[in-house]
This record gives structure tokens, sequence and C-alpha cells, in this order.
């Protein structure tokens, strides 16, 4: 074969192989190194944002799903952050705990509506859920709120800043602090009774993932119905949630009864199936004391779920004078 018909047949076969390869490019589609757009949830849109920023951006236009999540988690949201003066405590001694709450502007805010007779509560407590403290801080002119803390023990502890901004929402803002010293994390054995200063509160009802809950606390002194409790935070008891794990904070509502006791009666919606610590403030004779409580999420037949090889303890509490104000 001559160099002309060589080259004529290399030609061929070029456009052969040339023309299957368009054929199987056009059957199979584009190649594209763009990651798929991943849905997040409305904490982590807030929080990470900045760290992001430099992987990439999702041009498509689509809207992703937001995913609500429980309050206190993150230090900001939906515009506003807590920011502490003050993150590291000494145990053992009186810190002038400050801090402040920033707006979408990046300004302190200085204007919040009462809710539970006060502008904000400050919720402090260890990471391993003891030294729970409900304090009431006072606010400087300038949007400084300050505090007299005291922490008993070294470890890690959350602050929450519980608000409601004038013309905004409900928002609770969570912030981890820290104090140094020796620490022994404390286990909480599931617990439905709570001893408290001769007081004794029991706790009725379960608790179910995603569906609204009853709860009835029952006071008793020495044996005795206690039937004069009095008004603390407009109600006659005052309920705190966290989720044990991440401390997930939830504020529990009274379901609208009057009665000074001996019962007070709640309705609590919990976000997951969980163990939950649940800390009651109530008010007699003149001291606002807390009772403590542990309680896992029901199972399927309606009672708690409870680990196995523990059994049902007493709870602990503590009076006003070591975490009230």
């Amino acid at each position: 074969m001559n160099t002309a018909a060589r080259l004529s047949v290399y030609g061929a076969v070029l456009a052969l192989l040339t023309a299957g390869a368009y054929v199987t490019g056009s059957a199979v589609g584009p190649l594209s190194s763009a990651a798929p757009a991943v849905t997040i949830g409305a904490e982590h849109a807030e929080t990470s944002g900045a760290e992001d920023a430099g992987h990439g951006d999702n041009h498509s236009g689509a809207v992703t799903e937001v995913v609500d999540q429980p309050a206190g988690l993150a230090s900001s949201r939906g515009g506003y952050t807590l920011t502490p003066t003050t993150p590291t405590l000494t145990a053992g001694t009186p810190t002038d705990f400050a801090f402040r709450i920033t707006g979408p502007d990046g300004s302190p805010v200085t204007a919040f509506d009462e809710e539970h007779t006060k502008r904000l509560h400050l919720i402090v407590v260890r990471r391993d859920t003891t030294a729970y403290q409900h304090l009431h801080p006072a606010m400087d002119a300038d949007g400084t709120w300050r505090t007299s803390l005291t922490v008993p023990a070294g470890g890690s502890y959350r602050a929450f800043a519980d608000f409601v901004p004038t013309g905004g929402s409900p928002t609770t803002l969570g912030v981890d602090l820290s104090a140094a010293g020796d620490y022994a994390p404390a286990t909480h054995p599931t617990s439905t009774t709570a001893q408290v200063d001769g007081y004794e509160v029991r706790l009725d009802g379960n608790l179910a993932a995603g569906q609204a809950s009853p709860l009835t606390l029952t006071v008793t002194r020495d044996g005795v119905p206690v039937t004069d409790l009095e008004s603390y935070l407009g109600a006659y008891g005052h309920l705190v949630a966290l989720r044990a794990g991440d401390l997930a904070y939830l504020h529990v509502h009274p379901d609208g009864s009057s009665t000074p006791g001996p019962q007070i009666r709640f309705i609590a919606e919990v976000p997951s199936a969980a163990t939950y610590r649940l800390f009651l403030d109530f008010r007699h004779a003149g001291v606002v004391r807390t009772a403590e409580f542990t309680l896992p999420t029901a199972t399927a037949g309606g009672a708690p779920a409870q680990p196995a090889g523990i059994t049902e303890q007493p709870g602990h509490g503590h009076d006003a004078q070591n975490g009230h104000r």
C-alpha cells in the first residue's frame, strides 16, 4: 500500500474514533467537579458561614431547607450575639460577670421586653448539669449586663441568656465559660423525687419527643402538702429543661393553673428522644429553692426509658442563696 493510501485509511479510522467518542460523551453527559449542595440547619448556617467562605458558592438559586434547632446551642442566632467580657471564672470566688447582647447592626441592644417579670434571665450550669444557677443581672445604660457570679468548682460551664428584644422574638443564646481547678464530672441516674431543705418535690408525667407532655410537680414539707406557695417570676413555679449531652435549652411553660400548691403543672415539648435534666424553682416562706430531676423520654409503652442497671434515686436541690437573684 502506497503512502497516500495509508494516510487515507488512517484518516478514516481517526474519524470513526472521534465520532464514537462524541456519541459516548453525549450519552453520559458532561463531567463536573462541583460538589453537591448540602442542606444545613439554621444554627450551622449562622455560625459557620465565615469558615466556609473560601470553599465555593452555590449559584444554582435553589432554596435550601432550614431546619430549626433547640435554643441555647449557639452564641449567635437570628442576628443577635451573646458576648461575655469575662469568659474565665475563678472557682469559689465571686466574679463580676459582664456580657452584652449585640443586634443585627452589631450595636449593643438596650431595649428588652419583660418575660416572666424580668427583662433577661441568666442560667449558668456546669456541663455535667451540676451547680445550676438562675440569676437576674442588671443592665447598664450602654447595654452591658452585670451580676456577681460564683461557681463552686473547676470545669466548663454554660451560660444561657434568655430574653425578648423589643420588637423581636424570644431568644436564648448560650456561651461556654471555664474555671480552673479539679474536675470530676457527676452522673445523674433517673430521678423523679427531689429533697431540698426539708421539702420533697415529686415529678409525675412522661416526656415524649415532639409532643406536648403534661408534667405535674407536687411539693410537700415534712410529709404535709404545701398549699401556700408564693409567686415567683409571675407563677408558682419556674421550670427549665436541659438536654443531656449538648445542653439544648428548653423553657417549659406553666399550663395556666393558678393554685398555690401543692401541685404545679407544666407543659413540656422536648425535640428528641434523650435524657433531660429538669430544674424547678419554687418560692415558699420568702426563699426560692431549686428541685432537680433527671428524666429520659418515654418508650413506646409510655414508661420512661431507663438504662439497664440504673434505678430511680432521690434528686438534689439547693436554695436561693446558692443560685437565685
